[in-house]
């Protein structure tokens, strides 16, 4: 599967969707994002079970700014609609091909009790907080 360019309007029901999808944050004046750009499309045609999404950070400053990209390319990796990664600067081939291999491992269950854990940590910090 080739990529996809995502927007702010689509950004959602691109992420939240089940199985693995890649987001590459990039602009058309960033030269690393330039470098990126063909090792992320060589990936999405070497798996087509997963979603390779491309967002413009220049045409979409408002989700750029909520996910507070700070410096471009930033690649975000989604499964089953939970961010598994996010690192700004550009990976090389093999880097990007590990990842992927990592996320596609990833035992989602296992995952979604950290992330079950986080919250409920993050909520009682909250409640103690507005007890104080």
């Amino acid at each position: 599967m080739a990529t996809i360019d995502i927007t702010e309007d689509t950004f959602e029901e691109t992420v939240t969707q089940d199985g693995i999808v890649l987001v590459d944050t990039w602009a058309e004046w960033c030269g690393p994002c330039k470098r990126f750009g063909p090792v992320f499309e060589k990936a999405s045609e070497e798996h087509p079970d997963a979603v390779f999404a491309k967002m413009d950070a220049d045409q979409n400053q408002g989700i750029t700014a909520a996910l507070q990209i700070q410096s471009i390319p930033t690649l975000m990796v989604f499964r089953d609609s939970i961010m598994v990664y996010r690192e700004a600067g550009a990976l090389p081939p093999a880097a990007l091909e590990d990842l992927i291999g990592q996320v596609k491992a990833l035992d989602m269950d296992e995952v979604r009790r950290q992330v079950a854990e986080q919250n409920a940590a993050a909520d009682a910090e909250g409640a103690e907080g507005n007890n104080a």
